[in-house]
């Protein structure tokens, strides 16, 4: 496996792989690096015979504080094109991670927003320190959860979607087991423990069996997300190029309140 700048990967003797996030002075939040790394490891992870399950962590307070703040300015300087290749790059490491032939165990011991809940939705099972946030903030800049759209909506189903993906209101492990976003909480010190269960239950199974079941699940659950992408991608750009979109940045980052705000 390839060194890598923003996350770390190991592989225990039994195949249990740790895809670990490690920005933790940025709450790890995603940038171009870190999405580029996730889809390499992704790739090689989800080939390698001797992987059986990847658990995915991060390190510090935070699972994942959604995008980089300094990823976003570089976006809103770019062209349309340049916003959907960003996009496009973004969409295509949840694919990769969603389409592992392995199953994906989310261990979650800090807050998630936007790009942080994509990487939960596209998990198998995710479990979560009781009391942890999530957030789909997007609408608080003028723009929408759209890249990570089709899979939080597969997750959740469009009923608690519609609750958390334009109010820009955090949600806690309550909704998120009742959605279907979380399969289990625990406190903090529990965390390890509950994710080893899950691993054994896996490395108790058969590869291959697991491999088809996972593909099996994906096929009847209904349409796949891929072929929402490119729909996606073109909402966002326009929201990028929307007049409350530039104002709710320049806003944001001015640290004042956007003119819609009451």
């Amino acid at each position: 496996m390839a060194d890598f700048e923003t996350i770390t990967v190991t592989t225990d003797p039994r195949g249990v792989a740790t895809l670990t996030l490690n920005r933790p002075e940025k709450h790890n939040a995603m940038n171009a690096d870190m999405i580029r790394e996730l889809t390499q490891a992704g790739n090689t992870l989800g080939t390698d015979d001797r992987v059986r399950v990847v658990v995915l962590a991060s390190t510090g307070k935070s699972f994942c504080a959604g995008g980089d703040l300094g990823w976003m300015q570089a976006q809103a300087a770019k062209d349309r094109d340049g916003k959907k290749a960003e996009a496009r790059a973004l969409a295509e490491m949840l694919s990769t991670l969603n389409n592992m032939p392995k199953p994906l165990i989310a261990r979650v011991q800090g807050a998630a927003y936007g790009g942080g809940v994509g990487m939960m939705s596209v998990s198998d099972v995710v479990i979560a320190v009781e009391g942890t946030r999530f957030g789909l903030t997007e609408t608080k800049l003028g723009l929408i959860p759209a890249t990570i759209g089709p899979f939080v909506v597969r997750r959740m189903g469009e009923g608690f979607a519609r609750q958390v993906f334009f109010n820009s209101k955090t949600f806690d492990t309550v909704l998120a087991l009742r959605c279907g976003l979380v399969a289990k909480t625990c406190t903090n010190d529990d965390l390890d423990d509950l994710v080893e269960k899950e691993v054994a239950a896996v490395l108790n199974c058969a590869p291959g069996a697991v491999a088809a079941a996972k593909e099996l699940c994906q096929t009847l659950g209904g349409a796949n997300v891929s072929t929402f992408i490119d729909h996606t991608i073109d909402a966002l750009a326009d929201r990028w190029e929307s007049p409350e979109a530039e104002a709710g940045i320049k806003a944001f980052f001015a640290r004042e309140a956007p003119p819609w705000t009451a």
